[in-house]
């Protein structure tokens, strides 16, 4: 191996900014890549990957679409995109993630280089449940060969400081009300005094990916889905209810922790049968380093590889304050660990509607990411179909048209011949349905078919939670 090659590529890569911005498909990462791995043997709590990787060793690998990779020693293994942001390879006993690069090559105006990663993270596969996981090392990828040129993001504006107040919108939710009947749009108060870029953040920061369609139903899947019940409800099951109560995420853009945590939460009532503490939001928010805080985040990151790779803490033991507060989590706080997790279908792009019915009924709620419109924030109560309605251009912009939120979704039904998914939000008990809101099933409207995560707490601190 070329040394003087390594280290311009060590140079070149660096560490992950506080704000990725990266966009790459499957076409741009499919291929062949070398893994430039640094030392090993370290903990979680040794790990820091901020700094140049001092290269032991190298392993060659293929990407095969969607989800298959084989090295150069015969090892065979999974993978998948994790959104647009980076990839997730299991591989010869070992799991390796890392964010694709992307640079600010001019103001507010992003480049993706898909080809090579920034540094990640890689360690042992969780063996026998042994929590935390073991042999941690950084790392960071090449592609041999690029299959593209860097991509460059249209410019973005700066909303984070933009104060304009989002108002009371009354002609744009009687427009709604007039436009269709399943579903009532109203106005929020607190929407009078919020500013335009806490609006952003509370629809999910931000943070976006690549609209994915979904999934053709297979016709055995399609017989399986077929035969659960025709409406399904964690609150009530059998009497019982697994969900911990809304909250409310404020003008941080925590959805992705909000969402994540609500799931462990449910795995654990679900496992155990018993109402399951309140995991911490705020750790995730101060403390991950597969996100970027109050700028998002995304489930499959949290709820999955932050579950498994660090664990989760109790509310009591860290409350929510809804900013971006240096890491104060006490080293020596109860974890509680994610043992599977995974996307929907397998992989990033293999979800549809039946899928999703499967997964919520075997394993439990899925946290999903849909697209916030204007209208959506209007929500009142009823089975949201979208209208395809937008706000007056008498506002700056439009603050909500590209970002993606994050929820968990609890259940489905039918009414009226309508399908429809139940969906926790994290916008507080007075939004909508009682913090819930359905949305009409089926259709992959605005999105919210077309990716979910699973995941399923480990119970090994199972006497915590009598």
């Amino acid at each position: 191996m070329n040394l003087s090659f390594v280290l311009s590529i060590i140079l070149l890569v660096g560490f992950v900014s506080c704000d990725v911005q990266t966009n790459c498909t499957y076409e741009e990462t499919v291929g062949d890549w070398v893994l430039y791995i640094g030392h090993g043997n370290l903990t979680n709590q040794e790990i820091d990957c901020n700094n140049n990787v001092n290269v032991t060793k190298t392993i060659r690998i293929t990407l095969l679409f969607p989800d298959h990779v084989a090295d150069e020693f015969g090892n065979e293994g999974t993978w998948t995109m994790v959104y647009n942001q980076g990839f997730e390879i299991k591989l010869g006993g070992r799991k390796y993630f890392a964010f694709q690069y992307c640079d600010e090559t001019a103001p507010k105006q992003w480049t993706s280089y898909c080809d090579q990663t920034f540094n990640g993270w890689s360690h042992d596969l969780v063996v026998n449940n042994q929590y935390p996981p073991l042999n941690w090392a950084c790392y960071f990828a090449k592609k041999k060969e690029s299959n593209g040129l860097p991509k460059v993001s249209p410019a973005q504006e700066d909303l984070s400081n933009i104060r304009q107040l989002y108002g009371l919108q009354h002609e744009f939710v009687e427009s709604i009300n007039n436009h269709q009947s399943l579903w009532t749009a109203g106005v929020y108060e607190e929407y009078e005094n919020m500013t335009l870029s806490g609006m952003i953040n509370r629809a999910g920061g931000r943070k976006t990916m690549n609209r994915i369609p979904t999934r053709p139903v297979d016709k055995n899947i399609l017989k399986l889905a077929d035969d659960l019940p025709p409406a399904f409800d964690y609150r009530n099951v059998n009497g019982r209810n697994f969900i911990t109560p809304v909250r409310n995420q404020g003008e941080c853009g925590s959805c992705y922790a909000y969402g994540s945590m609500a799931q462990l939460e449910a795995s654990f009532a679900i496992q155990t049968g018993k109402p399951t503490k309140v995991f911490s939001t705020q750790n995730i928010v101060s403390c991950s380093v597969y996100s970027q805080g109050c700028e998002g985040g995304f489930p499959y990151l949290i709820a999955g590889m932050y579950g498994q790779d660090f664990g989760v803490i109790e509310e009591e033991t860290y409350p929510y304050v809804g900013n971006d507060t240096k890491c104060n989590a006490p080293k020596d706080a109860d974890r509680t660990f994610t043992q599977e997790y995974g996307y929907v279908g397998g992989f990033y792009g293999g979800c549809n509607e039946a899928l999703m019915r499967i997964e919520l009924v075997k394993t439990g709620p899925i946290v999903i990411g849909f697209l916030v419109t204007d209208e959506f924030q209007h929500y009142k109560g009823g089975i949201f179909v979208s209208t395809g309605l937008k706000l007056s251009p008498s506002l700056k912009f439009n603050p909500l048209e590209s970002t993606n939120h994050a929820v968990l979704v609890v259940g489905y039904g039918v009414e009226s011949g309508v399908k429809y998914w139940i969906v926790k939000n994290s916008w507080g008990p007075e939004w909508g349905e009682k913090g819930y809101f359905r949305i009409r099933r089926g259709t992959d409207e605005l999105g919210i078919e077309s990716l979910g995560v699973y995941a399923k707490a480990y119970l090994n601190n199972r006497e915590n939670y009598h």
